[in-house]
């Protein structure tokens, strides 16, 4: 880092010796934790092939910056929470993010915020579409056995406009001006599958058929017998996903909005539940604890007008302390007759889903789609998705193992299993699982609490280039653990069949 000139501020405060503030010609950074995600990146090559699906129209011998390179900046930047171009004109110079490109810390400068922008709005349509093969390729490659069953979750994720972006248009629902993406991410390992930039005023299943019909037969050349099912809210359940769930073969379980007629064969229902919860009540109020609402569910054949068929469908009537509700869902999952209420509950564990969603949203900046030009967009919204698998993969790699079934234990000791807890058992399984693996299950906003904005000096020798942490650092224990448990992980993993 270059310092201009000799630089002292001189404070005194309270009875303590005078402190004196100035700069140091050493090389630092706030970034040091970025190292162990890069080299679980090199073993599984993810930047690598994301950065060779881009076409690069420049001439090569007049390129300063190669496209690997600021696709490593502009990953790594996000999972360090800077979201934009103009948030790297000032990590141009840091010595841990030319080590993340393969520069060394000595080295020149890396792309600045002009060059990072014309990189993104040189995007094309064609290395868009490779960007999607690659997303489902890598998918596949993060299982080194072929999986019995995969559960997938579609959802419309609102990304307000913070301009005057192409193709972003008002949303009545949302009270805004917006581009509505469509994310399609898989609750085996947390992975975000499919992304799709779609303009602000569309319908929330607007390509969502078409999407999920190419998944399935790219998954189904490789594991011809793997079971898929999806789950996705009311906006999905639409005849053109059940039609083409059925011809595929996929189970779905899909929210249904409510009518009258749905509302006048479930209303005897709703009276049952509202009964149980004044009988709940007070048998509470007698022994002194809190009531447990009331739920009841049922399943019937109901057939709407567009549909071609009857199709089963399976109501909720809940009633607790603060009113009462029913919800609907239709499902063709094979023991949806026989067990309405765990069918239903299935359904509702796709909050995991919005979860990841959340984390791609807020986590990783998705919300910053600011280039102007749609196609660039589209691009950041797979920068964001990158950058959010890259940190899926290494919660698998760093995490505990014993935390799931220590958390169940302490939960319910007689051996039940956690897919079996309900309701206010379910929730203290996910905080002691949490507490038990911090990293395994963080946030992305955790681990850069914890293991990634970290300060050190970066010490550049003849043979070797050093990165010196504080023996103070309150989470240098964490970050050892995490390294053992990657180092661990790299030398024990098998590579995925091809």
């Amino acid at each position: 880092m270059i310092v201009q000139g000799v630089w002292q501020e001189v404070l005194s405060f309270g009875e303590k010796e005078r402190i004196v503030l100035e700069a140091t010609p050493g090389q630092l950074t706030a970034h040091a934790g970025l190292l162990p995600l890069r080299a679980l990146d090199e073993y599984l090559g993810l930047t690598q092939a994301f950065a060779a699906a881009l076409a690069d129209p420049r001439d090569p011998e007049l390129s300063e910056h190669t496209v690997a390179e600021m696709v490593r900046v502009r990953i790594y930047g996000i999972l360090a929470g800077h979201e934009d171009q103009n948030d790297h004109d000032p990590l141009r110079s840091d010595p841990i993010f030319k080590l993340l490109v393969g520069r060394s810390p000595d080295g020149p400068a890396l792309a600045s915020q002009p060059t990072l922008s014309r990189c993104e709005n040189s995007i094309d349509i064609p290395s868009l579409k490779r960007l999607k093969d690659l997303f489902i390729d890598q998918f596949i490659a993060s299982f080194s056995q072929p999986p019995r069953h995969l559960i997938f979750d579609l959802d419309a994720v609102d990304d307000p406009a913070h301009g005057n972006q192409q193709l972003t248009f008002w949303h009545n629902y949302y009270d805004q001006n917006h581009y509505l993406p469509l994310v399609l991410t898989c609750a085996n390992n947390d992975l975000v599958v499919m992304l799709s930039l779609r303009h602000g005023s569309c319908h929330a299943a607007l390509g969502a058929p078409d999407d999920l019909e190419y998944l399935v037969n790219r998954l189904r050349r490789v594991w011809p017998d793997v079971v898929i099912y999806v789950r996705g809210d009311a906006a999905f359940g639409i005849p053109g996903m059940y039609e083409v769930s059925e011809r595929l073969r996929i189970l779905y379980t899909f929210g249904l909005t409510s009518n009258s007629v749905l509302n006048r064969q479930t209303e005897a229902l709703l009276d049952q539940a509202v009964a149980a919860w004044e009988q709940e009540r007070q048998r509470a109020g007698v022994e002194q604890r809190a009531a447990q609402p009331a739920r009841l569910f049922e399943g019937f054949w109901y057939r709407a007008g567009t549909w071609p068929e009857p199709r089963w469908v399976i109501a909720k009537a809940e009633a607790n302390e603060q009113g009462r509700q029913r919800r609907f869902v239709v499902s063709n999952r094979p023991g949806a007759l026989l067990f309405p209420e765990a069918t239903y509950d299935e359904y509702a564990r796709r909050g995991e889903g919005e979860n990841r969603n959340k984390e791609l949203k807020c986590g990783c900046d998705m919300d910053r789609l600011s280039d102007h030009r749609f196609v660039a967009n589209y691009f950041r919204l797979y920068l964001a998705g990158a950058a959010l698998n890259l940190l899926a993969r290494c919660r698998q790699a760093v995490q505990v193992a014993e935390a799931a079934s220590a958390a169940a234990a302490a939960v319910e000791p007689g051996g039940v299993p956690a897919e079996a807890f309900q309701g206010e058992q379910r929730r203290r399984y996910f905080r002691l699982r949490q507490q038990h693996d911090i990293l395994g299950q963080g946030q992305p906003d955790t681990w850069r609490r914890l293991v990634i904005d970290v300060a050190a000096e970066v010490v550049v020798s003849a043979r070797r280039v050093v990165v010196r942490l504080s023996n103070c650092w309150p989470h240098l224990e964490a970050f050892q653990q995490m390294c053992e448990r990657l180092r661990t992980y790299l030398h024990n993993a098998t590579p995925a069949p091809t």
